[in-house]
């Protein structure tokens, strides 16, 4: 298959050309982010289920590779992402309405097609953003209350009210992540949606992909970065 350069100006993307999707470092980022968080539910359930090894050293490392991961994220899409790709906007909310009335039978226009990203998955984002910050925060006060070969153990650092507070937000962050990623898992693996399983392993959507689910206008074909 052809690898087409594609330009804003294009007035069409060749059903046989590629457009990238997911540059190199970002799919690491994922894969990498993925194989963490996988790390940290099975070190922080298995237990719970009468599965017993030493599972402390490797959920914080797991926790701190994590952090890591966010933070490497977060300075690429503040400085050479399209911040913007990932925002809900009017065109989200219209959609969204559009479904919403169709599913009631009414008769409306069609919705507009996705940018980079549609309206479920920008809110997706901003939900898992949420929550895996709040992890991630708890997850590094926590750590002062163990021994690593970088510090030693300080449980006094925080009140016993206060640390009730951190594994409550901690705990219920685990939870919901444990259900946004069954979701993750669920949408990856329907037929729908395996231009964008894809594109997380190889980077590129063929031309045809492309224009099936996105619209020019709202994400040029040449915009990923």
């Amino acid at each position: 298959m052809p690898v087409s350069e594609l330009k804003k100006s294009d007035a069409s993307v060749p059903d046989n050309g590629r457009v990238v999707r997911h540059r190199l470092i970002d799919r690491i980022y994922h894969w990498v982010m993925a194989a963490a968080v996988f790390a940290l539910m099975g070190t922080a359930f298995m237990p719970i289920f009468g599965i017993k090894f030493e599972w402390l050293t490797i959920h914080w490392v797991a926790g701190v590779v994590l952090a890591f991961c966010v933070l490497i994220h977060i300075v690429r899409a503040v400085i050479w992402q399209d911040r913007m790709s990932m925002v809900i906007d009017r065109t989200d909310f219209a959609n969204g309405a559009k479904i919403v009335k169709r599913s009631f039978g009414q008769k409306v226009p069609s919705p507009i097609k996705a940018g980079k990203y549609n309206g479920l998955q920008k809110l997706y984002h901003l939900g898992v953003a949420f929550f895996m910050l709040a992890i991630i925060g708890t997850g590094l006060a926590m750590l002062s209350k163990i021994d690593t070969p970088f510090w030693k153990r300080n449980p006094y650092w925080l009140g016993d009210s206060d640390w009730g507070t951190i594994y409550t937000i901690h705990g219920f962050g685990a939870m919901f992540m444990v259900s946004m990623v069954m979701i993750h898992v669920y949408f990856a693996l329907r037929p729908d949606e395996w231009h964008l399983t894809r594109s997380m392993f190889r980077g590129w959507m063929s031309g045809k992909e492309y224009k099936a689910h996105h619209d020019p206008a709202r994400w040029p074909a040449s915009d990923s970065k």
